[in-house]
């Protein structure tokens, strides 16, 4: 016999199940579902309570986010081409702005929104939360010190986009990388640098950064002239060129206050410097220097004024020493001088004898 079949032979026989005892565990079964049906049935409504009002908290506060952006590009685009709105940033740097804030702070309202569902729905539920809002603290620890440069180039980042540091377009020097912003993210800032190429930056390495794009910039040109020349026909000079070329376009536009002449900056006994400086519009400082540089010495040329500086002349060479290269004389030139009578050999004695 197999002890499969020696095992089926000695297992005892179930009992069969009386009708009584049949009614006894359905009552049972029955009387438990009407004990519990009330906790089932409220923790159910609950837990359905909680969904619809956070799902619809969340739509609302979304739609009303990107209504309050929307109205923001609206207010921007309605002083645009006004004298307000050339001091304004661009139409890309405002869209990708209010997107990237926008989008910041519809993610921090779902998360929000959504997390404080979840740990009401797990409250419903009789879950203990303290174990678990330990232990995520203790991985929310874990992984900012694991990921501590993600989080600080995204804080970086998002406070850069509330304050408005820089934005598409600007010109800006950040320390690490200068040129001109192509992109503005969250984590990372791309630059297109003066050869064409392109910087990305992560915005929690900018310690520090220079706007050359906001407000305004100012234009300095030097004029070095003869130390001879009469001051007062220079400065009329300069400033007939300067006020020709502020009623010129597009001149009119980036200009944006008179062009000042300082003073004298510097007097040598060879040339005197006169400073000049005028308010521009940001960006445009080089083209207004070299414009008025050029406008200011045609008008020098045609007024007979000379400009000077640059690499000073060199002193003409003096005729060389025709004994320059000869050696001083020696004392061992002559046989007859104690020196060389020293400096001869002694003669070799004879051995021989």
């Amino acid at each position: 016999m197999s002890w499969s079949a020696l095992a089926a032979a000695t297992e005892p026989e179930p009992m069969p199940v009386t009708l009584d005892e049949a009614a006894e565990r359905a009552t049972n079964a029955a009387s438990w579902v009407e004990e519990n049906w009330s906790t089932w049935l409220n923790t159910g409504l609950r837990i359905l309570l909680i969904l619809v009002v956070a799902l619809l908290l969340r739509m609302a506060v979304r739609r009303a986010l990107t209504k309050l952006i929307e109205r923001m590009n609206r207010s921007a685009q309605a002083v645009e081409g006004t004298t307000l709105g050339g001091l304004l940033v661009n139409t890309e740097r405002r869209r990708q702005r209010s997107e990237a804030i926008g989008s910041v702070l519809r993610s921090v309202a779902s998360f929000l929104i959504l997390g404080t569902a979840a740990l009401m729905i797990l409250g419903a539920f009789k879950i203990d939360l303290a174990p678990l809002l330990a232990s995520a603290g203790v991985a929310g620890v874990a992984i900012g010190f694991g990921a501590r440069n993600l989080v600080t180039d995204f804080l970086s980042g998002v406070f850069m986009i509330l304050e408005d540091q820089y934005g598409v377009g600007d010109s800006v020097d950040a320390g690490v990388a200068s040129g001109e912003v192509v992109e503005v993210g969250l984590r990372v800032t791309k630059l297109r640098g003066v050869d064409g190429e392109i910087w990305y930056v992560r915005n929690g390495e900018i310690k520090r950064i220079g706007n050359l794009s906001q407000g305004w910039a100012t234009a300095g040109v030097d004029v070095t002239v003869r130390p001879t020349e009469d001051l007062d026909a220079v400065k009329a000079v300069i400033i007939e060129a300067a006020d020709s070329m502020a009623k010129e376009e597009p001149w009119d536009e980036r200009l944006w206050g008179p062009v000042e002449v300082l003073g004298l900056s510097e007097v040598l006994l060879d040339s005197m410097t006169i400073r000049v400086s005028a308010k521009t519009m940001p960006g445009k400082k080089l083209g207004v220097e070299r414009e008025l540089r050029w406008r200011i010495k045609r008008g020098l040329d045609e007024a007979g004024i000379r400009i000077v500086g640059g690499v000073p002349p060199q002193a003409e060479e003096s005729k060389a020493d025709p004994t320059a290269g000869m050696a001083a004389p020696s004392a061992f030139a002559s046989t007859t001088s104690p020196q060389s009578a020293a400096a001869t050999p002694l003669p070799r004695p004879d051995l021989s004898k």
